[in-house]
């Protein structure tokens, strides 16, 4: 451990190997499979990093603080619980409606118009599990393999801005910004960390997302759109990149803010 971080915190999840002073001691199947000591320092430790998402319900259960929060990780690559979220809290998000049943290709017909947006609702991420869907044939073979469907408004851009909130403050913000032809502005899918000023207006509203939805780790996803900005979607398993390209060391950062009890 460095002499400079004289506070040693206890992660699970592998996010903060690099870290000084943190010990990560990785994810167990069951609570009894870790060693005696390690179990001792989870139940000891005054926040439990990064727990995982089994480990966060159970944590929580035991009154234990956990980081990220529980809210945090009840959201995880779940769009459908995102959208919920947004709409009883009335964040801006795009036009989006959830459809059950075998065959909801008429009932999306008449609440949508193409070109339309369609997602794998839970479990997807880098863009994977993303569809731009143009007529009836695309809709139908897209409904084949996405139960429910998850539909969107298509959105006329070509950038959006990720904007990082980690405890209560945005830690960095950037534009994403789509490759010719391509629909989607994921850097796995091709698109480009773009530096230029963030608007403050996009930075508010990603800290009040964060604020009313209880999540302290998060990566949203903003875009302008007409008069205003609307939230798009939360990624609690953000990518570095971003980080990198800005000259970041996140590892460093999340040192600091350890040991600042910031976080």
């Amino acid at each position: 451990m460095s002499a400079s971080w004289p506070r040693q915190v206890i992660a699970l999840e592998g996010r903060l190997r690099d870290c000084g002073n943190v010990l990560t001691l990785g994810v167990r199947p069951s609570f009894a499979d870790y060693p005696p000591e390690d179990r001792r320092r989870i139940l000891e430790a005054d926040t439990v990093y990064y727990p995982s998402t089994f480990y966060a319900d159970l944590l929580d259960a035991c009154g234990k603080r956990i980081f990220p929060s529980y809210h945090t990780y009840k959201c995880v690559q779940d769009k459908i619980r995102q959208t919920a979220l947004f709409q009883m809290l009335g964040i801006p998000h795009p036009r989006t409606g959830v459809f059950y049943g075998k065959d909801p290709v008429e009932r999306i017909e008449e609440a949508f118009r193409f070109p339309l947006i369609a997602k794998i609702p839970r479990g997807s991420a880098l863009g994977r599990g993303v569809f731009f869907v143009e007529n009836r044939g695309q809709l139908e073979e897209y409904c084949r393999r996405a139960r429910p469907a998850y539909i969107q408004e298509y959105l006329p851009i070509d950038r959006d801005i990720r904007v990082v909130v980690i405890g209560h403050r945005v830690v960095h913000a950037y534009w994403r910004v789509a490759a010719p032809g391509e629909y989607r502005t994921n850097l796995a899918a091709g698109g480009r960390v773009d530096l230029s000023s963030v608007p403050e207006e996009a930075l508010r509203l990603a800290r009040e997302t964060a604020r009313s939805c209880g999540w302290n780790d998060v990566g949203i996803d903003i875009c302008r759109f007409e008069s205003g900005f609307c939230v798009l979607e939360a990624n609690m398993k953000y990518g570095r990149r971003g980080f990198r390209e800005a000259g970041i060391d996140f590892g460093r950062m999340m040192e600091r803010m350890i040991a600042e009890y910031e976080i």
